[in-house]
């Protein structure tokens, strides 16, 4: 059996026919090479029930990886739009590959924008949580500080209203932050999970106060949310200020496979819930070169240096500048020793103890001393903005 790729209308092979026992799904996928400065294309195939994956070169007309195990990467992770890492490389989902594979999985990738609002700051964690628990996915997460001329562009369909002037004051009014939510039906779900008001048990219910003061925003229909997304991550989003402060500060990374197993929320929660000031958040996808960079310092030091790369190269993770007094020492002992097998004996209430697993991925990075504080909050806040 043969298979033409959408984008060049090349023919192949495939490399294995598929049933309802062997799901074998397709994407095209792209992936930029810094040394060349070439973007390479592929497509990548995943076998559901084995957890295989093999890639082949569009552009060559060859395998360019043979069938392998990579038990790191679910179903989940692959919807148009979501970035892989696969042996370092990060590869961006153009589209699905094939019809079977748009089929199967084109209603369950649906993405929809989801905004907390500045009164529901201190939900954040829960709210992340209780999109998590119903099977949604964030895609990506920024918090921003919106100008009262953009409030009032996202909300121009709301112009002439009564409400308008308020909501784009409230909205303007302080820190938000934005996430692409992604799942089967997600603009459905989303909008059944903020509720209104009257309901005790929706967010809205829970942590909302009024008609303007409402804690959270969602996109209405898929096509808005498309709109939204652009709006907030398109090309055109570093116009929007990020907002991180660069004084009494500390940097905190929810590693991988804590953000994998949907578990950012909770740690958000434990931060805030603790007494800290969280005052910039970001999802980040990078690459080696810069992960490499990042932690240089840590490379005639420590044994486990490629290691720590490696893991922080295995999926998205989230950056966030966490601020209080003596920040640096503060949050580094409430994240608890770098091996959570210690933690979980001596400090059984810090966050590895809790999130982490081994010494690689024991669920969070902090910052270790206390003249890096600012300089780590500015790699990930200013540099890599940029």
């Amino acid at each position: 059996m043969c298979i033409r790729d959408r984008s060049t209308g090349i023919l192949f092979r495939l490399p294995m026919s598929r049933d309802e026992y062997n799901e074998r799904f397709a994407f095209n996928v792209e992936w930029y090479d810094q040394s060349a400065m070439l973007v390479r294309k592929y497509q990548l195939f995943f076998h559901a029930k084995e957890k295989l994956i093999e890639m082949f070169d569009l552009k060559n007309r060859r395998t360019f990886l043979k069938k392998t195990e990579y038990p790191s990467i679910s179903l989940a992770d692959l919807y148009i739009g979501a970035t892989v890492s696969i042996y370092s490389r990060q590869l961006k989902i153009t589209e699905f590959a094939d019809e079977y594979t748009s089929n199967k999985l084109g209603s369950k990738r649906q993405k929809t924008c989801a905004i907390v609002k500045p009164d529901a700051y201190a939900h954040l964690g829960k709210i992340v949580d209780a999109a998590c628990s119903i099977g949604l996915v964030v895609g990506e997460m920024r918090m921003l500080k919106l100008t009262k001329e953009q409030a009032e562009q996202f909300y121009s369909n709301e112009r002439g209203q009564a409400h308008f002037g308020k909501i784009v004051q409230f909205l303007s009014s302080d820190a938000v932050t934005v996430l692409e939510l992604v799942g089967e039906n997600s603009v459905h779900k989303w909008q059944d999970l903020m509720g209104s008001g009257r309901d005790q048990n929706s967010i809205r219910g829970q942590f909302g106060v009024d008609e303007v003061s409402d804690a959270v925003y969602g996109s209405s229909t898929e096509s808005q949310a498309e709109l939204d997304l652009d709006f907030f991550f398109g090309p055109d989003s570093s116009r929007l200020a990020q907002t991180a402060v660069f004084d009494n500060c500390t940097l905190c990374i929810v590693k991988p496979h804590v953000v994998g197993a949907g578990g950012a929320g909770k740690v958000i929660d434990d931060i805030l819930a603790r007494g800290f000031e969280i005052s910039a958040v970001q999802m980040f996808k990078e690459d080696r070169s810069n992960i490499e960079e990042f932690f240089e310092v840590y490379k005639e030091v420590l044994p486990d240096y490629q290691d720590m790369v490696t893991q922080l190269l295995a999926g998205p993770f989230i950056a966030m500048e966490v601020r209080a007094e003596d920040a640096v020492a503060s949050f580094r002992e409430f994240t608890g020793p770098s091996d959570p097998e210690i933690a979980r004996t001596l400090r059984p209430h810090t966050l590895r103890a809790k999130y982490g697993h081994d010494r690689i991925r024991n669920g969070l990075h902090c910052t270790d001393l206390p003249e890096d504080g600012m300089l780590e909050v500015e790699y990930f806040f200013k540099l890599l903005q940029k």
